[in-house]
């Protein structure tokens, strides 16, 4: 059964009267709410588009698509407006993982089932929220780490890492900070130089890489740079060039997650070590688990896209010109 669209709470509020609203017509189109954390990245754009492109009308939905532009307290107004809205199903990338038992109580109440996407809700209540759609971000970060532990297997003296995070709270955060995390602590000869705030972006990154290694004595070594997604390795490596750094096997090995085209090309040239892929085009994962709970099935509380690893040795040209985002 389709619900109404129609955001009927706020023409009255906007009508400021007494106006009769008529109801709006019924639709035989599936309607989607859909709350993106912004847009601070080349996976972001490409999980954003692969979204639009899978929920369209000539598919059979109305995709309603609200961008938070990296703002939680937006990501709650949204979901907010999707429950007034009366959409038949929510689907959500959360910001962070923590504050969403109000809103998503709220989502339950109304008989409105939420799809999580990318990132993960910390939630005491799972019912909260219908299925999960994305990366491991935890085995994401120990297959870099096992690649690290093979890499430095036979280095005399330390092994000197850089680690930059993304968005402090988020689940890919989460993960591949733990991973490296446990990795370091096992190892007595890895040593964590120091841990930045990157917050996914390449300008930030910049920033504060370029105010670290500022901070260095000149030539002072540092064996890999830790980057939890591709616009951080691009900020990461230009700091590290610009004060003398080469980039790269041989040099600061740097390891980056998301493996979009333009981290594979620079893989490829030599600059990145290792590529985690992280597949954002999600949207026909999202659409499967839809469809399931149209024909009354429950769907399997968390689907992960397969990934793969790359070096230089696994990429060409024509792979690069393949790949679809």
């Amino acid at each position: 059964m389709r619900r109404y669209i129609a955001i009927l709470l706020a023409l009255l509020v906007l009508a400021g009267c007494g106006t009769k609203t008529e109801p709006p017509p019924e639709t035989d189109l599936i309607v989607i709410g859909m709350c993106q954390v912004g847009a601070e990245s080349d996976w972001r754009v490409a999980n954003s588009e692969s979204m639009k492109t899978v929920f369209t009308e000539e598919n059979g939905y109305r995709l309603l698509f609200d961008d938070a532009r990296q703002k939680q307290e937006n990501q709650i107004s949204a979901v907010r407006k999707f429950i007034q809205q009366q959409v038949d199903y929510i689907v959500l990338m959360p910001i962070s993982e923590t504050g969403w038992d109000s809103v998503l109580q709220e989502a339950k109440g109304a008989g409105i089932p939420v799809i999580l996407v990318d990132r993960m809700a910390d939630v005491e209540d799972e019912s909260l929220y219908a299925a999960h759609v994305g990366s491991n971000f935890l085995e994401e970060g120990r297959r870099a780490a096992a690649w690290m532990e093979e890499t430095f297997r036979e280095k005399a003296g330390p092994v000197r890492i850089i680690h930059i995070h993304g968005t402090l709270g988020s689940t890919a955060q989460l993960g591949r900070t733990t991973a490296l995390e446990e990795a370091v602590a096992a190892h007595e000869d890895w040593e964590l130089l120091a841990q930045l705030d990157g917050d996914f972006t390449q300008a930030k990154t910049y920033e504060v890489m370029t105010d670290h290694l500022s901070a260095l004595s000149e030539g002072e070594t540092i064996d890999v740079v830790y980057c939890e997604n591709d616009n951080i390795a691009f900020g990461a490596i230009q700091a590290l060039e610009e004060r003398g750094y080469t980039c790269g096997p041989g040099g600061v090995e740097i390891i980056t997650f998301d493996a979009t085209r333009g981290a594979l090309a620079e893989c490829l040239e030599g600059r990145i070590s290792l590529a985690v892929e992280c597949d954002p085009l999600l949207g026909p994962l999202v659409e499967e688990v839809i469809q399931a709970m149209e024909a009354g099935q429950v769907p399997a509380k968390h689907q992960y896209p397969e990934e793969q690893l790359f070096t230089a040795a696994d990429l060409s040209e024509a792979l690069l010109a393949e790949r679809a985002y």
